[in-house]
């Protein structure tokens, strides 16, 4: 991340400079708020940390002219001071600032704000990439947006369950879960890859399209892998990036596309692999009528240990009737159960 510096105290500036770059941004300096202005207009920096006394122009005046750019994206504004007082931070909260570090500033101190100004610029930039990538998806099918609605409610209830449970507790709390409700709806995104004439097809695939079907995995994980690579910091993309490459990998090893088993297989694709599974069960698709609640239940235990987690399974079971109120109010109940055709999961 680029962070722009204003500062017009030479000794000040070298130590805000050594310190970024020491936390690995890239930064430039301004001495003065008009060259920071000017410098701003180029629209590479998110991250500004002003003083808030210098020539020409202050770091508050600079703060204001920030706020009234129209921007893309949002510009997180840290001020320096050495003032205290009540009446001096609801001034500068007024002009528009994030954040203030006292000066002299503590390297420490720097690092743990430019940790959470990260957090809130990533906020905005997850939800425009998960949002946009999503609805690539949905354009493909129209029948994708309340699948991926049903496969996040559905996530969201098993994490909740296993961290109620204990289960994963190194990794398993409420942050992830709400991670996981954000990020499985991507787990498809690389049907885009895949020719109309395969994913658009009025019945069974034959092996040979099957195959072809089946790269949708690789084409999505590679995407998501690529983005997670130009930002290391950005959690919810790897997590993205390991639900897209393994939901369809099975407990058992005979899964695709690395044949993955166990706990090589991350938890989140391990969990969004029964979403997906169940959600197609219970949903009418052009080669298969709906299937009831019952039996695709009948299906998932008869997968237990073999394509499914069966601590995931468990905590369906615990969960079956957050399952059919999720699939009876976003569309996706079978009114009756049918015969069972092969199922080509």
């Amino acid at each position: 991340m680029r962070v722009l510096i204003a500062e017009d105290d030479r000794d000040a500036l070298d130590l805000l400079d050594n310190a970024l770059q020491y936390f690995g941004y890239e930064v430039t300096r301004a001495t003065n708020g008009r060259e920071a202005l000017e410098a701003l207009r180029s629209g590479q920096y998110q991250l500004v940390i002003s003083d808030w006394e210098m020539p020409e122009m202050s770091g508050l005046d600079l703060c204001r002219e920030v706020r009234k750019r129209v921007s893309v994206s949002y510009t997180y504004f840290m001020l320096l001071t050495a003032r205290t007082g009540t009446q001096n931070l609801v001034e500068g909260l007024r002009a528009g600032a994030d954040e203030f570090l006292s000066k002299p500033v503590d390297p420490e101190e720097l690092e743990v704000r430019l940790c959470v100004a990260e957090r809130i610029l990533s906020l905005e930039s997850r939800d425009l990439v998960i949002f946009s990538l999503a609805k690539l998806a949905e354009a493909r099918d129209p029948e994708t947006g309340a699948h991926l609605e049903r496969i996040r409610e559905y996530c969201r209830v098993l994490g909740q369950s296993l961290c109620k449970s204990g289960r994963h507790a190194d990794l398993l709390d409420g942050m992830y879960v709400q991670m996981l409700y954000m990020t499985s709806p991507l787990h498809d995104i690389g049907k885009v890859g895949i020719p109309d004439n395969i994913l658009l097809k009025p019945g069974r695939l034959t092996p040979e399209e099957f195959e072809v079907m089946k790269m949708h995995a690789v084409i999505g994980g590679e995407t998501l892998s690529a983005a997670a690579a130009a930002h290391p910091r950005a959690k919810y993309l790897q997590m993205a990036r390991d639900i897209a490459f393994t939901h369809h990998e099975k407990f058992d090893g005979s899964g695709y596309p690395h044949g993955l088993r166990g706990d090589e297989i991350p938890l989140c694709g391990r969990i969004v692999a029964l979403a997906d599974v169940y959600d197609a069960l219970t949903t009418a698709r052009v080669y298969k009528p709906a299937y009831s609640h019952e039996v695709a239940k009948n299906i998932i235990l008869e997968g237990n240990g073999k394509h499914f987690d069966p601590e995931i399974v468990d905590a369906f079971l615990e969960n079956e009737e957050r399952f059919i109120e999720i699939r009876r109010q976003l569309g996706s109940e079978a009114p009756e159960e049918k015969t069972l055709l092969q199922f080509n999961g």
